[in-house]
């Protein structure tokens, strides 16, 4: 993601079958019980999200859903070679410094001074590596996304939380947007279909949606549910259109905008009416769902279902290769 995208989108915020079994419905893996205490660690600072979430949960009079949890210290490591996120590493230290994070040197230094962690890394080729040692410390992580650079990492994190017995969920901030909370809330009934819409310039070390289209593929995915099968992608210099049909027959769409103006947004259509989606507006949302997990250990968003979502976008990398032809999902 270039810094020009990422700062369009702080500017924007301001105003499987893999059998892992770790979740039941919308997740009880290893829930129950609170957090040992309540200090927060971050793990990278390449991304506009490690200032922003600490910002909220050190805010002098912070909102009592947040259950007391504090950012305390930061690793700044987060991308090795990613031009674009190593450049915002200086500026996001000496923000986050500002508002009492300590600074370590280490993984291994940061989780002997923190309860639970934010992975905030914003290259995700390095989060199974950066996630494993959190799990060997059988602390609560939020993996930001992607979760990972490629499905098969994914289900490797989800498989060493299983071993560990440590939960973990990853999302973005646009699955909890207002008007996708009223959908699942009923407002339009049952789902027959959506079509999102998202900014999804690429970086060429991640496949295409992984880097920014995913906001847009959590939106679909948050507003149809998982069973996606099949996955058929057009592209062209400026535009993705991918059309994903459900194994009940149901069809998704996604539109990523390479080029072109800044937005999103769509349209969920139900039993009782069409509802359209919104914008993103804060950070808030997706900052009190980590909250939640953190002091009670429950994922708000089902492996599985963020296991699909990377399979969904394989396919559509997959599909543009075949020059447009379908692919089936490998989940």
């Amino acid at each position: 993601m270039t810094a020009y995208d990422r700062r369009k989108f702080l500017r924007t915020a301001a105003i499987t079958g893999v059998g892992l079994g770790l979740v039941g419905r919308a997740g009880s893996l290893f829930a129950g019980t609170s957090a040992a205490g309540k200090r927060i660690g971050i793990i990278g600072l390449d991304t506009s999200h490690s200032v922003e979430f600490t910002k909220m949960f050190n805010a002098p009079n912070t909102d009592p859903a947040y259950h007391g949890f504090k950012v305390v210290a930061a690793y700044p490591q987060g991308s090795k070679d990613i031009a674009s996120s190593l450049e915002m590493v200086p500026g996001h230290l000496s923000k986050v410094k500002e508002l009492g994070v300590e600074i370590v040197d280490s993984i291994a230094a940061l989780l002997e001074k923190v309860d639970v962690v934010l992975l905030e890394s914003n290259d995700g080729r390095v989060h199974l590596e950066q996630a494993l040692p959190v799990f060997k410390a059988g602390k609560r992580v939020f993996i930001d996304k992607p979760i990972a650079a490629s499905l098969a990492d994914t289900k490797a994190i989800f498989k060493a939380a299983e071993k560990y017995k440590v939960p973990v969920f990853s999302s973005s901030a646009l699955r909890f947007i207002d008007s996708i909370r009223q959908v699942k809330q009923g407002k339009i009934g049952k789902v027959a279909g959506a079509d999102v819409y998202t900014p999804s310039p690429t970086e060429k070390t991640h496949p295409d949606l992984f880097w920014y289209g995913i906001h847009g593929v959590e939106m679909l995915f948050a507003l149809m549910g998982p069973g996606c099968r099949k996955v058929t992608r057009t592209t062209s210099a400026d535009m993705d259109q991918v059309t994903g049909v459900w194994a009940d027959g149901r069809i998704g769409t996604l539109r990523g905008v390479i080029k072109g103006p800044y937005g999103f947004g769509g349209h969920a259509f139900g039993e009782k009416g069409i509802m359209p989606i919104g914008d993103f507006s804060s950070y808030q949302p997706l900052v009190l769902q980590i909250a939640s997990f953190f002091e009670t250990g429950v994922v708000p968003v089902e492996p599985q279902e963020t296991i699909e979502m990377m399979a969904f976008m394989e396919a559509a990398d997959a599909s543009k290769k075949k020059k447009g032809a379908p692919v089936m999902m490998n989940v």
